[in-house]
């Protein structure tokens, strides 16, 4: 399929031009790309911010905004590649100076976790930590000796740079705009945003993929690996497991109208 593709009668959607009343909507004048979960495919972000860029210079005359909904590392070959592809000198001409929203996904979480208390978050190593430990030079060792876990995080304390931990620790856990809440994991239904517990935003699955009322606004959300994106009443899904499918996906949201740029 081509990689900008309308989301037009295959969701249900009577189209741009005849929106349901009830449909969210951006800002006025304002053009989102929500980026799904990289996992340290820096190749395909690669990819996807030359998609992006192309699709922007189409749109001229709208705020541009691009949301990254966290899980940047761990999984796949180059956590680091794609932390200083966001947070180095050259990361807003991959966007071409649009406003930027970094959300922080739970592999952030186990990251920054690992490096306080690593006898206590050695479990990191077991979902994706080794590969973000290879992306900064830093040896695995026996995982199940304490002292080896913490030589490990010692060294990758010492291997991360300056900007990186500035970036880590500057990631926001949810952001609004217009009808739309973008966030990493989830919601706790019926809990307001300003409210939400940061282990919910970051983990949850149920009772938030399974629910069905509608939310104070639509969800978009990461987390959950699914083939394709995952078009609900009162969330969408944009995890396509970019790290084992090389499918990393970004949905572009403008007014009403909906629409996907996928590797």
């Amino acid at each position: 399929m081509n990689r900008l593709t309308r989301w037009i009668g295959r969701l249900g959607s009577r189209g741009p031009s005849s929106p349901k009343v009830d449909q969210p909507r951006t800002p006025p004048g304002m053009r989102i790309y929500a980026v799904g979960d990289i996992h340290g495919r820096l190749d395909l972000l690669d990819r996807l911010h030359r998609d992006i860029r192309a699709d922007m210079a189409a749109h001229p005359g709208r705020e541009l905004v691009v949301i990254y909904l966290g899980d940047y590392i761990d999984r796949g070959p180059d956590g680091r590649g794609v932390l200083e592809a966001l947070s180095g000198a050259a990361a807003r001409d991959a966007v071409l100076g649009a406003t930027t929203v970094h959300l922080r996904g739970n592999h952030e979480q186990a990251m920054l976790d690992f490096m306080d208390h690593a006898a206590g978050a050695a479990a990191w190593l077991e979902f994706g930590g080794v590969q973000t430990l290879a992306s900064y030079g830093v040896e695995t060792l026996h995982p199940d000796e304490p002292q080896a876990v913490e030589t490990m995080a010692r060294a990758l304390a010492a291997a991360v740079p300056g900007h990186h931990f500035r970036f880590l620790w500057s990631l926001k856990t949810f952001a609004v705009l217009g009808g739309y809440m973008f966030v990493h994991a989830g919601i706790r239904p019926g809990v307001p945003p300003d409210r939400q517990a940061l282990e919910d935003l970051l983990f949850i699955r149920e009772p938030f993929l399974s629910y069905q009322k509608r939310h104070p606004h639509m969800v978009v959300h990461g987390h959950h690996v699914v083939d394709q994106p995952d078009v609900r009443p009162n969330r969408i899904g944009i995890d396509t497991g970019a790290f084992a499918t090389g499918m990393l996906t970004c949905l572009v949201l403008d007014g009403a109208e909906r629409a996907l740029i996928t590797t």
